[in-house]
């Protein structure tokens, strides 16, 4: 059984990028493409009728233009409407369909981090049964630099082993924020910078024991390296996409719990690139 993407589509100008690079993933993976739009439960009976069928020419017309313009081969293809809560549909069919991945794009209100929590594509990272892609970036910037924050949880295990099996030819810098007690006050102490240092040590040697027994479970895997920055996570992580902004960032889902954190609202509220978050299991 071929895999199946699901792309929610919100018939928006920023909306386009997400809708290639949708196509583009279905070509290459030999993958079913649903593209889907939820309209307003509320609207009259007709107006509903009469505007389903608006949307949905409009969706076909737009995946004309697409191929055209980024010259796409037309992938399968299930273009439809439903109505209801946009979050809750998008979730409830990546279920029914057995989706590989869902497909949105970015956060419209850019700059405005505080809004970014109640959004569908914010509520649908917390929910969704597969993995999440956020697009902003045309579909011709290929994904070959992923970024991946890395800790010893179970979110973020599952996040690597997806980025390594799903971007096989990609460059992958792991990136781990290490902050060990008692550095502000005592840096400057000889014998507490030895045994600082042979504490990040031993962090290092024990993160790349566990990258090396998930690869040893993979095969082959992309180009990899390890980059132990000291500091908060979140902050490490922010200073890296300021200095370096990766093609794809993937992130585990760990910060779930109710409201995003606010680097998460963030990054959906002022995207550098891509994203991609992950369930934990």
């Amino acid at each position: 059984m071929p895999q199946t993407l699901l792309f929610a589509c919100d018939l928006s100008a920023e909306n386009r990028a997400a809708f290639a690079r949708a196509v583009r993933l279905a070509v290459d993976n030999g993958a079913r493409l649903d593209v889907l739009h939820v309209l307003d439960p509320h609207l009259p009976r007709q107006a509903l009728h009469d505007l389903e069928g608006a949307v949905v020419a409009d969706m076909e017309r737009t995946l004309q233009d697409l191929r055209e313009d980024y010259a796409l081969p037309e992938p399968e293809v299930l273009i439809q409407t439903m109505t209801g809560d946009p979050y809750a549909e998008i979730v409830r069919e990546a279920h029914e369909r057995g989706a590989s991945l869902i497909m949105l794009g970015a956060h419209r209100k850019r700059g405005q981090p505080d809004l970014a929590g109640g959004t569908t594509l914010a509520r649908v990272m917390r929910s969704a049964p597969c993995p999440v892609f956020s697009v902003s970036h045309s579909p011709d910037q290929q994904w070959r630099d992923i970024l991946v924050p890395i800790d010893f949880s179970l979110a973020g295990r599952q996040v690597l082993r997806q980025a390594l099996t799903r971007f096989p030819e990609a460059r992958l810098t792991l990136l781990h924020a290490w902050d060990i007690p008692g550095e502000h006050e005592l840096a400057s102490n000889s014998d507490y910078a030895r045994w600082r240092d042979s504490e990040v040590g031993r962090l290092r040697s024990q993160l790349e024991r566990e990258i090396d027994q998930l690869l040893d479970e993979l095969g082959d895997v992309p180009e990899l390296e390890l980059v132990l920055e000291q500091g908060d996570p979140s902050e490490v992580l922010m200073s890296r996409l300021r200095r370096l902004p990766p093609d794809l960032l993937a992130l585990g889902n760990q910060y779930r719990r109710g409201r995003p954190s606010p680097p998460c609202e963030q990054l959906l509220a002022e995207p550098r690139c891509d994203l991609m978050v992950c369930r934990a299991w």
